[in-house]
């Protein structure tokens, strides 16, 4: 491998070697130049072969792994996970240069699955990339002309706050509920072409009650925020694909703010089972790519939902 290669594996002053060799101590990684030799058991040369093999194919795609990234497949090594797509499947390119891929092993599945079925939920926590993904796969197909628009779309459900009568006009009523929509889009493209294209209608941004009555043919249509979807919602959205579509549902179950009512996404998951063409594609904690606190958060909140169950089954027992 070249200076620049040996650099992108090894990481600035090494640093990515030094992560290696904490997690690998029982084997001898010495690193001349730009080559490095490995000893040890066969079963960590091995493992430590396939993770130099995949830092050398990231840094020859351009991209520096971080710190987190060099983490995650290491972990991904250790459990014998298959690397293929981690960090080289390029699903976009943002308008400053910086590439959008998949960075572990359940957003690579993900995105194929968007690749390969008609119909695609995204179910998981904060932080797994489930909108940022379907919004930089959507403009790839709108750039490459295999559709001919975007719909964006989500439910004006209020997270447990009463904000009341909001000013202005609709759009100005639900434009708070389509920020995250907004914000996701802009980081790809220009604030600017982003307008041309909600101008010329390539790109509309609307909340969920507009889709009524529509058929959307030749489009990609991403509903966000699907857990505060009803039943009747989630219908009537489905029912709005055209031919040549796609529509990509993304979630998460343990954040619904319907006060009781039945989840449109949780019911789908049973409904829509098992049927050519639709996927469900379930995220965790091990796909978060936020800031390293927000995997713990997440964490936490999942053993006090635990402790607090037990506690409720001991008490019906008793």
């Amino acid at each position: 491998m070249n200076h620049d290669v040996a650099v992108g594996v090894l990481g600035q002053y090494n640093r990515n070697l030094r992560l290696i060799g904490q997690a690998f101590s029982a084997a001898h990684i010495v690193a001349r130049g730009n080559s490095v030799q490995i000893e040890g058991e066969a079963e960590e040369v091995d493992q430590l072969e396939r993770l130099f093999a995949k830092l050398v194919e990231v840094a020859q795609g351009n991209h520096v792994p971080s710190p987190e990234e060099v983490r995650y497949l290491i972990a991904q090594v250790r459990d014998g996970e298959d690397l293929a797509g981690l960090l080289t499947d390029v699903v976009q390119v943002t308008h400053w240069g910086e590439a959008i891929r998949p960075k572990t092993v359940g957003q690579r599945h993900y995105v194929q699955a968007i690749r390969d079925n008609d119909v695609v939920f995204a179910i998981g926590p904060a932080g797994t990339g489930k909108t940022y993904l379907a919004v930089a796969t959507a403009l790839s197909a709108l750039q490459r002309g295999q559709v001919k628009r975007i719909v964006l779309t989500r439910p004006a459900v209020e997270a447990g706050e009463q904000l009341g009568f909001l000013p202005g006009d609709i759009f100005q009523k639900v434009n708070p509920y389509l920020r995250p929509l907004y914000d996701a889009i802009y980081d790809m493209i220009p604030a600017t072409e982003l307008d041309k294209h909600i101008q010329t209608g390539r790109v509309e941004i609307a909340p969920l009650a507009f889709m009524r009555g529509r058929t959307l043919n030749h489009a990609f249509v991403i509903l966000d925020e699907a857990q505060n979807t009803t039943h009747t919602q989630m219908k009537m959205f489905l029912t709005r694909l055209g031919f040549g579509s796609k529509a990509v549902v993304t979630g998460d179950i343990t954040q619904i703010d319907l006060e009781g009512r039945p989840s449109g996404l949780v019911e789908v998951q049973e409904i829509l089972a098992g049927i050519p063409g639709i996927a469900i594609v379930h995220l965790d904690r091990r796909d978060v790519v936020r800031h390293p606190l927000v995997k713990a958060i997440i964490e936490a909140y999942e053993r006090n939902e635990m402790e607090r169950k037990a506690q409720g089954g001991e008490a019906e027992a008793t």
